[in-house]
């Protein structure tokens, strides 16, 4: 099967699909208990991100339990910064630890050192492509340099990246060369998913909301932009998704200036909105995952609704984030199950 005939590339080139396909995004997570058990195989968490064997494993456990239109790459957006020497760990009920930026810390950067350190990633990709059911889509993806920048200036996420966000203030110098370098990295990141097998790609800027106006024009729409021209200088019909969360009110802008395919919504981005930019581009999204968590009606009126509100355009049902640890997997199934109209 071509990827252009499976369902998700279908909708990313603008056809309207009913029912929509489906897919969530950490669909492979710790919501599931095959997936822990697996994880407790690894020493730590990268390690388990460049081990293709369990990578594998787990991008593939949801597709086997839920038969899910995608399947996205298992992996972390942390490993693009990894890759060229940036010094990023996880701590057990921490996450993401970088050293704090500093210009010493960049100049020691190696563009050339990723090619070689991501060659397990590009494992997995390859294997995936050959294990998944022909018609799943399978997506790679790249965090956003923001979203990834944000973590680097105070060595750790803090609330409403407080830190990162002054620190853009005071040394814009100094983000912007970490942010270019995170810019090369991921266009070369992202050609070799496709080329390893990804079907199209999606870039998580997660933080994205957390900038005023210009903040946002600088660093969120220019590194994308660059990532999605770099990628199609190369691979011209790559099919791209962005995810620029909480910033439903600027999404015209980013889509008009980046030139991605699609954009994913977050469960905040009224419908107004939604379906405007669904006369501009397919959309995806938006259930707010704590319905995964809650269940029973109040996860049947969040999925009636999208369904009822976005079915005259291109749509993949998604959620509006990351699914949550402690969603139920009945919640899950049950979800699908509605969306797909049994």
């Amino acid at each position: 099967m071509k990827s252009e005939d499976r369902s998700v590339m279908r909708v990313l080139a603008g056809e309207k699909l009913w029912p929509p396909p489906v897919w969530m995004m950490r669909q492979a997570g710790r919501y599931l208990p095959e997936y822990r058990e697996v994880r407790a195989k690894s020493k730590d968490f990268l390690s388990f991100c460049y081990d293709p064997d369990l990578a594998t494993e787990v991008t593939l456990q949801p597709i086997r339990r839920y038969g899910f239109d995608a399947s996205i790459l298992f992996s972390d957006i942390f490993v693009v910064p990894d890759a060229i020497g940036y010094p990023v760990w996880f701590e057990t009920g921490r996450g993401p630890v970088l050293k704090p930026l500093s210009h010493d810390l960049l100049d020691r950067l190696e563009q050339d050192r990723a090619e070689d350190h991501l060659k397990p990633v590009m494992e997995t990709v390859s294997r995936l492509r050959a294990s998944l059911p022909d018609e799943t889509t399978l997506l790679g993806f790249c965090g956003a340099p923001w979203t990834v920048a944000c973590y680097s200036v105070a060595g750790h996420t803090t609330q409403d990246q407080i830190a990162a966000r002054v620190g853009a203030y005071r040394d814009p110098e100094l983000v912007q060369r970490f942010i270019d370098e995170l810019v090369q990295a991921s266009i070369k990141y992202l050609i070799r998913q496709l080329d390893a097998g990804a079907d199209a790609l999606q870039i998580f800027d997660t933080w994205a909301g957390v900038l005023d106006d210009a903040g946002f024009e600088r660093w969120s729409i220019k590194p994308t932009k660059a990532i999605v021209e770099g990628v199609r200088a190369a691979r011209p019909n790559a099919k791209i998704i962005g995810f620029p969360k909480a910033s439903s009110g600027r999404l015209k802008r980013y889509i008009a200036e980046t030139g991605v395919n699609a954009v994913g919504l977050d469960w905040t981005a009224p419908d107004e909105v939604a379906l405007d930019i669904q006369k501009q581009v397919p959309i995806q999204g938006n259930l707010d995952p704590m319905r995964l968590v809650a269940g029973g009606r109040a996860l049947d009126e969040g999925v009636d609704h999208i369904l009822k509100t976005f079915d005259k355009g291109p749509l993949i049902f998604n959620l509006g984030h990351g699914v949550t640890p402690d969603a139920d997997p009945d919640n899950v199934a049950r979800m699908i199950e509605r969306v797909r109209g049994g």
